[in-house]
């Protein structure tokens, strides 16, 4: 350990009497851009492809540090063909870069400003406006389809449908979902506190275990909610149900109050409260 600690020493030593203005140049300069390409890696599809591809290598790895050379030999047949395969796969991602490389300035291409007006978290007075909502077009048989972006940017189908960018409001929601309107088709979906597209259109779920009775609204928010970790909110047109989707589960025929609390709201999180926080709000009441 001791031949080690020192080789590292003097190699740190030696880079650092011999490094230059342009090295430390070039450094924050691939610094900026990998920390970048990271960040919008993780707000495509290609983040999660990654992640079993990062545990697929870390399995090469091991293999090849216990010898497995059978396994260490197909991992090595099959890595060009991988390759392949992955540019196949992320070719969405990249053309759509490429096209934002060709559209807007250099510094803007990965940058976050498609999210920068993303509330960090859903607002009480917006989870109440959907609650409300939901549950008044529930009592008409309004069918609605209402997504609820999370961690996952999903630009890719907000731009399949009609952008609004209106503030989140119980009347508005019911208004874009009434019938023979012209955005009541398609999924509404939600950023922070305001509705960014209406009109948008969804994956629908390919698990075959679905109910028979469930329609398209339904395949459509567990869809949606099994490639992203978007909550969609749902209201059957034929019975006016309300029912939720998250994490690739549907949440059937919920009522306000449970509604609410798998929302992230008022009612869930006073529950998970750490004493921490009871106590700050002790004391503000206090200082009032």
């Amino acid at each position: 350990m001791e031949a080690i600690r020192g080789f590292y020493e003097n190699y740190i030593r030696w880079s650092a009497a011999s490094m230059t203005l342009s090295d430390v140049l070039e450094i924050a300069i691939f610094t900026y851009f990998i920390y970048h390409i990271i960040l919008w890696i993780k707000q495509s599809k290609a983040w999660i492809l990654l992640k079993g591809a990062a545990a697929i290598f870390a399995m090469y790895i091991l293999a090849v540090i216990l010898q497995l050379n059978n396994i260490v030999m197909v991992f090595n047949r099959i890595a060009p063909y991988v390759a392949t395969a992955l540019l196949v796969i992320f070719q969405p991602e990249i053309r759509r870069a490429l096209e934002q490389l060709g559209t807007n300035h250099l510094f803007e291409l990965f940058s976050l400003s498609s999210t920068k007006d993303k509330v960090a978290e859903n607002a009480d007075d917006t989870i109440d406006a959907i609650v409300r909502a939901s549950f008044s077009m529930g009592r008409a048989k309004t069918g609605a389809l209402i997504v609820i972006e999370q961690k996952f940017v999903l630009n890719e189908y907000i731009a399949t449908g009609i952008l609004l960018d209106a503030i989140v409001s119980a009347p508005l929601l019911v208004q874009i979902f009434e019938h023979n309107l012209p955005l009541h088709d398609g999924a509404v979906v939600i950023r922070g506190n305001r509705i960014t597209a209406a009109t948008c259109y969804l994956p629908l779920s390919e698990n075959k275990t679905i109910s028979k009775e469930l329609g398209t609204r339904h395949r459509a928010g567990l869809g949606i909610s099994e490639v992203t970790d978007a909550l969609t909110v749902i209201v059957s047109e034929e019975t006016g149900q309300v029912s939720l989707t998250k994490d690739g589960q549907l949440y059937r025929n919920v009522n306000s109050d449970k509604l609410r609390e798998l929302l992230g709201g008022t009612k869930s999180s006073e529950k998970t409260q750490t004493v921490w926080d009871r106590l700050r709000k002790g004391r503000k009441r206090h200082e009032k």
